[in-house]
């Protein structure tokens, strides 16, 4: 099985294949769920981006101010490389359990099979919450978490939905595409065959979740 949750597997797979790739689903697959909730005049924050087109496919409808991060350098540097004429789209090298940002920087916080793939790692319910306690972080007081997942909620919702995490949690599903222009985990069909699940975790303000030790 690929070892997702490893650095050392991601720095292998883009310095062997630098094409564009997207996990689950492109932005035409789930639009219709996320501009109900991430506005063009956010602060977007994508986590785990990869070589996805996600971001550029938001940027050519209005949503300009992103930050897009990855374990991955080989492919940061390639971003940054292809990117470059984009000032509002920037790409840098960081870990998600342990971002440098200030205290709620972003607006929105979008996580497309990040954490799915932090699930497959080793010691994988420690480093999710230490992301998901990051993620909290970095997100303004009424900030927004989206996770695209293919997990189902009895899977998802003991990472997502604890007392410490000041948010309420919206799920939503939709279709897995039919065409061969994504991809997904070796894991995904484990759970729902044919959909997505994205999770809407919506700050309500007020008092921040304590930071998790390494």
């Amino acid at each position: 099985m690929a070892q997702y949750g490893k650095a050392e597997y991601w720095e292998e797979r883009y310095t062997r294949d630098a094409e564009p790739f997207d996990w689950y689903q492109r932005w035409s697959g789930i639009k219709d769920v996320l501009t109900q909730y991430v506005f063009p005049t956010h602060q977007i924050l994508h986590l785990g981006c990869g070589n996805s087109r996600l971001s550029e496919e938001m940027y050519d409808e209005g949503f300009i101010n992103s930050i897009n991060i990855d374990i991955s350098q080989v492919v940061i540097k390639a971003m940054q490389e292809k990117y470059r004429d984009k000032q509002t789209m920037r790409f840098l090298h960081m870990d998600g359990r342990n971002m440098e940002f200030d205290d709620a920087t972003f607006d929105a916080v979008i996580d497309k099979g990040t954490l799915d793939a932090i699930l497959c790692g080793e010691n994988s319910t420690a480093h999710a919450n230490k992301m998901i306690s990051e993620v909290y972080r970095v997100l303004s007081p009424t900030g927004v978490y989206v996770v695209i997942s293919y997990g189902q909620p009895p899977h998802r919702y003991p990472y997502l939905d604890k007392p410490e995490l000041n948010w309420e949690i919206t799920v939503h599903q939709v279709q897995k595409p039919t065409i061969a222009s994504t991809a997904a985990l070796a894991t995904d069909d484990r759970d729902q065959p044919n959909v997505h699940y994205i999770y809407v975790c919506k700050k309500r303000g007020g008092r921040e979740a304590p930071r998790q030790e390494a």
